[in-house]
């Protein structure tokens, strides 16, 4: 995953999963993105999490998922929770690699209509020998 094309089109991709209606192909998508292995890591857990591990005198954890099965499940989710009543979808800027297999995808959850951002934030994608992200590390912007 060295040259800008091959980065511009994972960039693509993994945007594309996320945006995905039908789970069957999500699932597929998911597959061929992600080692068997991935971990997604949302870094800035929401609000309301913060809060209660605030309340309870604990550190802040991260919120991560491991595995095929369970980044469906996530990716699903924020399916149904963003994108599946039609009115936004994720849009991606034009991805960065910082280094040797590890690239930063700028995002963006739009308006379908108008392409407005309501929302947004940062992946940043380690990937295997094979081009495929072995951990994602998304940061949420509040």
């Amino acid at each position: 995953m060295s040259t800008q094309p091959d980065v511009k089109r994972l960039a693509d991709r993994y945007v594309a999963m996320w945006n995905e209606p039908d789970p069957v192909a999500r699932g597929a998508l998911v597959r061929e993105l992600w080692a068997s292995d991935a971990v997604h890591v949302l870094v800035e857990p929401p609000e309301e999490i913060r809060d209660a591990a605030t309340a309870l005198a604990v550190p802040v954890p991260s919120l991560e998922v491991h595995g095929h099965d369970a980044l469906e499940a996530r990716v699903g989710r924020a399916y149904e929770m963003f994108v599946a009543s039609g009115e936004h979808v994720f849009a991606a800027e034009e991805p960065t690699a910082l280094l040797p297999g590890v690239i930063a995808i700028r995002w963006s959850m739009v308006t379908t209509g108008g392409r407005e951002a309501v929302g947004g934030g940062l992946d940043v994608l380690s990937l295997d020998p094979a081009g495929r992200i072995r951990t994602d590390h998304q940061f949420v912007a509040p």
